[in-house]
Order: C-alpha cells, then sequence, then structure tokens
C-alpha cells in the first residue's frame, strides 16, 4: 500500500533549545543532533534516535514536511535521510517538487485567496495599527500570502489575541500563537489542500499527519490518521478527534514517539 506521510516541523518533529522539554536527569538526557543553523548558530535539533527513525521512513512512506516556514526558512533545515522529493511551504502556499515551487498549485491559491477572504494589505495595516511596540520585537509578512509577529510572550496581553482572532475571523482570517509568533493566516491558505494534491500526484492510499498548532488542525483531520504531541495550541485546547491520537509526550521526546508512530502505522514493525 502506498504511503504518504505528511508531518509539521517546528515542535512536532524538531526543535528549537527553549522547546526541547528536557525535564529528565541530566545524565538521562537523550543525545540530540542539530538539523538547523542559523547565523552561524545552531537551531533545531531531534534526538539521534529520531533521526534514525525518520531515515527509515523513507523505505516505507513518501515522507512530505508540510510547514508554515517560508521557502527560505524550510531550505536552512538538513533533516536525516533522503531528501523529500515532495515539501509543503508556507501553510501551504508553496509545493514544492524537488526543492522548486510548482507554479501552477501557486497560482491556484493566490488565485483562490483573492476571491475568498480579506486583502494580506488589510490585515497587516490592522497589525501594524493595533500591535504595542511595547511587546512587539518584529513585523513579517511571509512570502507575500500571510504575516506573523515576534512578541514578547511575557508581555503580552491575551486580550489583545483574543480580540484579534475575532476580527481575522470576520475576514477570512485565522490566527494562531506559537511560542513567540502570532501567525494571521487566510482560511483558505491551507496545509490539508496541498497534501491532499500530493496524495493524488503519488496516488497515494494511506495518508498519516502529525502537528501541535491550530494550523495543522486541518492537516490532521485530511488524514486517515493522526498524532498530536502533549504541548503546543492542540494539547492547549484538548483538541482531538476520532482519528487523532493525543500523545502524553512533551518536547523533543514527543518527536520521537510521532516517528515511531508513523513507522509502526506505515507498514511492517519497527
Amino acid at each position: 500500500m502506498s504511503v504518504l506521510v505528511a508531518s509539521d516541523l517546528d515542535r512536532t518533529l524538531i526543535y528549537s533549545a527553549a522547546a526541547l522539554g528536557l525535564t529528565m536527569p541530566d545524565l538521562r538526557a537523550p543525545r540530540l543532533l542539530c538539523v538547523e543553523v542559523y547565523e552561524s548558530k545552531p537551531l533545531s535539533y531531534m534526538t539521534e534516535t529520531a533521526a534514525r527513525l525518520l531515515a527509515d521512513l523513507g523505505d516505507s512512506a513518501v515522507f512530505v514536511p508540510t510547514t508554515t516556514r517560508t521557502r527560505k526558512q524550510y531550505q536552512r533545515i538538513n533533516l536525516p535521510g533522503p531528501a523529500s522529493k515532495y515539501a509543503i511551504c508556507a501553510n501551504g502556499g508553496h509545493l514544492l517538487v524537488d526543492g522548486v515551487s510548482d507554479p501552477d498549485w501557486h497560482a491556484r491559491v493566490t488565485a483562490r485567496l483573492a476571491d475568498e477572504c480579506a486583502s494580506l494589505a488589510e490585515v497587516r495595516d490592522h497589525l501594524m495599527n493595533t500591535a504595542d511596540p511595547l511587546w512587539v520585537r518584529k513585523h513579517r509578512v511571509a512570502e507575500d500570502l500571510f504575516a506573523y509577529l515576534v512578541v514578547e510572550r511575557d508581555l503580552l496581553p491575551e486580550e489583545w489575541v483574543k480580540e484579534l482572532a475575532v476580527w481575522a475571523e470576520n475576514r477570512g482570517w485565522t490566527v494562531s500563537l506559537q511560542g513567540r509568533k502570532i501567525y494571521a493566516v487566510p482560511k483558505p491558505l491551507t496545509k490539508s489542500a496541498a497534501v491532499r494534491e500530493v496524495a493524488r500526484r503519488t496516488g497515494a492510499e494511506l495518508t498519516l499527519a502529525a502537528g501541535d498548532s491550530l494550523l495543522d488542525a486541518d492537516l490532521l483531520l485530511a488524514a486517515d490518521r493522526g498524532w498530536r504531541p502533549g504541548h503546543g495550541e492542540l494539547a492547549d485546547a484538548d483538541w482531538t478527534a476520532p482519528a487523532i491520537s493525543a500523545l502524553p509526550e512533551r518536547g523533543v521526546l514527543a518527536g520521537e514517539r510521532i516517528l515511531r508512530e508513523f513507522l509502526r502505522a506505515a507498514g511492517p514493525a519497527h
């Protein structure tokens, strides 16, 4: 059976130092592999065991990294195992085939956004006008598709995030708070649509998925089976669905567990 595995990356398979969640005694901490370097500094990690599991996964499934990262941010990541033929960036806005964005897919996505939701310019202006410089460190636009803020989480007012979510909802956008980033993303811009396209192209008969954030909910619902870690927006909301397994593991060990589940579901026992 042809199996497609579509997985979110950050805080699902790979982890920053701040997100590792190493709560065990130091002597029992897992060995880590650095999988991303940014400005000459190590940035993201997975356990060495997870790295081996991911390399094994390529033997039994088509592995599709599925991320909200821009193409440039994604290309910094150096995952173990063979390079993925397909990757999904910008929350579904770009479908990479052998590292190159498929122009027809991108054109279809941008046409949908123009038809179905408020413009990026309107959302960006609202963020600029309402976000307080006291707690905003950076304003960013990603791939001319969506916007996000980098914030001081301790100073961020919860009420502001709730008000932004309501404002965005009324304009066909979704708000997601992940670590120090607040994303504003058009509702038609989804990981699930891009994954369905890859499934169509590959003839996949079984789709497996994993993710931790609100922006991964549609991805998980579109899969035949899905997993979420014990941390992140979905765990905080106690979100679940019939084909979704809520795992207890938090931090980098959750990434290891997710890969074991992928391997178990994709084929022979590992």
